[in-house]
């Protein structure tokens, strides 16, 4: 995706501002005895722990206000590093106070404090849960769904569990201002996780979709159509993507990404075209006609304006391609006068998404479409083998430094292109992506 660098370095500052807030406001006021050096530092890493989990909360909400621009994608690479980082960080808080004074294994003692022994006991069980199944989900064979809704229960439990022994253990959160003002800090966060969780669906409730079709489509993919149900619909950008919920109510826990393949001149008609990975996209084709459905978005910065005629190079694998699809379609309405190359690969043709269409559309526009095949046939006359550096020094070899690109697709894929597209030299303003990595 394309990133301001400028808009990059402010998000970033202001991150790791309020994380040390918790930090900041205990050295501010009131400040205690200084005690040993180990002992301090094992305090103020629990006050940096306790920062840095309050703002995954507000990394992970999909609030639209927050770092702009900066694209979901790479939130969530930045959410996985932190939640790492705050986790380490919630180990380091005992263990070094243990290190330094042994007696403090004291608050872990069920025959003194029994609440106050089993809260804590929790709090690291909780907090090392969260690491162990959001980066192993797969491996522990835990479903989506059931990880989401586990995922925000745990968060819950840690900051709120957190809040409480910072303010009961009253040694740096003695005063009233750190107390108010860790309250204050702290309770946002946890309002922007009950917002994102809640009040979100709620508000959704007022704008229904309609299910007008679902069937199975060539490339082992189903298509979904919707149709807004008296509203306006959603307008969006050629590229960007939306939240799906199926079912008569928007509370639920299965809710999926899916890039929106519609042209963008008609907000209230939404086309989603999914491969089939698991049983929720498999179940897709099933759902019947007429069904209710549920939309939050969009989002995602990976988009196009069909308005413009700058020289286009589209580098796509596999489901890749959908929110490409999105943009072709865009600018065939938008009868663009631009020239457009398009490099797609995948494992075999049967695995070709809108092979028909894509073919209908280079008589539409300025389009080159290039196949790329892993296994391709025995009578394959395009490219074989992967997207790598010798292909695109075939395709690239010509284009000029004025051309955008936009890469989509598996990461090794991804890692390729971008690489090359920089040792070219492209500027970074010029270069969109967007990683397929949101659950």
């Amino acid at each position: 995706m394309q990133i301001r660098f400028g808009t990059l370095v402010a998000w970033l500052a202001l991150y790791f501002l309020l994380c040390l807030l918790p930090m900041g406001l205990a050295l501010v006021f009131e400040r205690p005895p200084a005690r040993t050096f180990f002992v301090e530092l094992g305090v103020l890493f629990g006050l940096l722990g306790l920062g840095v989990l309050a703002m995954q909360l507000v990394i992970s909400g999909r609030h639209p206000w927050f770092a702009k621009g900066g694209g979901q994608d790479n939130l969530l690479q930045f959410h996985r590093q932190m939640g790492i980082f705050g986790w380490l960080l919630i180990l380091a808080h005992p263990l070094t106070l243990l290190i330094a004074e042994p007696q403090f294994l004291d608050y872990l003692h069920p025959a003194d404090q029994p609440l106050r022994a089993v809260t804590l006991s929790a709090l690291l069980v909780a907090s090392t849960l969260l690491i162990i199944t959001s980066l192993w989900r797969v491996g522990c064979k835990l479903q989506y769904e059931w990880w989401r809704a586990l995922h925000g229960l745990f968060a819950l439990f840690v900051v709120s569990a957190g809040v409480s022994h910072a303010l009961l253990v009253s040694n740096y959160t003695a005063g009233w201002p750190v107390k108010i003002g860790l309250l204050v800090v702290m309770g946002a966060a946890l309002l922007l996780l009950v917002d994102s969780r809640l009040l979100r669906p709620w508000r959704l409730k007022g704008k229904p979709w309609t299910v007008i079709r679902a069937e199975k489509i060539d490339g082992d993919a189903s298509r979904l159509v919707l149709q807004a149900d008296n509203h306006p619909g959603m307008p969006f950008k050629p590229g960007q993507y939306a939240w799906l919920t199926l079912g008569d109510s928007p509370f639920s826990v299965r809710q999926h990404p899916f890039s929106i393949n519609s042209k963008d001149n008609n907000p209230m008609r939404l086309e989603f075209t999914v491969k089939h990975a698991g049983d929720f996209t498999r179940s897709l084709s099933d759902v019947k006609a007429g069904s209710r459905a549920w939309v939050e978005g969009p989002y995602g910065v990976f988009t196009l304006n069909p308005d413009n005629n700058r020289d286009t190079v589209m580098v796509a694998g596999g489901v890749g391609v959908t929110p490409i699809i999105s943009m072709l379609r865009s600018c065939a309405a938008a009868q663009s006068a631009r020239n457009l190359l398009l490099l797609y690969a995948n494992i075999d043709q049967a695995s070709v998404l809108f092979a028909d269409e894509l073919a209908a559309l280079s008589a539409q526009l300025n389009l080159k479409v290039v196949h790329v095949l892993k296994e391709p046939p025995e009578d394959w006359q395009g490219e074989q083998g992967l997207i790598d550096e010798a292909l695109l020094e075939r395709y690239l070899d010509n284009v000029s430094s004025s051309t955008d690109y936009y890469v989509c697709g598996p990461t090794p894929l991804m890692n390729v292109a971008e690489t090359e597209l920089r040792a070219r030299q492209v500027p970074l303003k010029h270069i969109y992506s967007e990683r397929f990595n949101l659950v």
